[in-house]
């Protein structure tokens, strides 16, 4: 067990340079200007892509370089996807995001992904690499690329805090995977934060979880709701 542990760290450890890329962030602003006169457009000597000249460029790790480190780290690992459909194929949500379960070293963790505008099969494998790249994050992998601030300054009380002041740190093992598939569903909305809530059984690990994070999760999914969404929030049906 302490072997696997020891692996796992290694998925935190930073990625080189060469295997980090850049991703072109146009706002609807800048495409809607670009789609209206190509030629406002430039080819950009930092991506290679041909884009309005103001677009912001974010740091990220690609799917074949998470593979390789996915790789290292245990060579047996594997995803599946949390439902499947009526053709044995993996089943894509309401927005074409896909949940997955990613397996490394015995430990496995939810993921969400998305096509993010993409259609036919090329939505199906954006999904698939950004579902894994999130579940990969809950992991450590690529943690410092998602996070917009300093990751690892110290909190004013030498603790790390969550966004709402809850200790991270004081949290079990278990109650961290708890924490860490809230935080992946929270992501997709409060319909996928409801769902995920209800899917863990009963116990003492639950219900600390959600006294120190809940209102952050909740505010989290609330951010990311759809125009469709308007479920129940977690723990008005069920109390932990």
């Amino acid at each position: 067990m302490s072997d696997d542990l020891a692996k796992l760290a290694n998925l935190r450890e930073p990625f080189p340079h060469n295997q980090i890329s850049k991703l072109p962030k146009p706002t609807k602003q800048q495409t809607e200007a670009i789609r209206q006169d190509f030629r406002k457009g430039v080819r950009c000597k930092v991506c290679g892509a041909w884009h309005h000249p103001d677009v912001v460029h974010l740091d990220y790790v690609g799917h074949a370089a998470l593979t390789d480190r996915l790789l290292d780290v245990d060579s047996c690992w594997s995803w599946e996807p949390v439902a499947w459909d009526d053709n044995g194929l993996p089943r894509f949500d309401g927005n074409g995001g896909l949940w997955i379960r990613l397996t490394v070293c015995g430990v496995t963790r939810l993921g969400y992904g998305h096509p993010d505008g993409k259609t036919g099969g090329d939505a199906v494998k954006e999904t698939i690499g950004d579902a894994l790249r999130n579940a990969a994050m809950r992991f450590g992998a690529a943690l410092d690329l998602w996070h917009k601030g300093d990751l690892h300054a110290p909190a004013e009380n030498g603790e790390d805090e969550s966004e709402d002041g809850a200790s991270v740190s004081a949290l079990t093992p278990e109650e961290l995977t708890l924490l860490n598939n809230l935080d992946a569903a929270a992501e997709a909305g409060p319909q996928a934060l409801q769902m995920a809530f209800t899917a863990i059984p009963k116990s003492e690990a639950k219900a600390r979880v959600w006294a120190a994070h809940g209102p952050r999760l909740k505010a989290m999914a609330d951010e990311h709701r759809r125009a469709d969404d308007n479920p129940p929030a977690p723990g008005e049906e069920e109390q932990a």
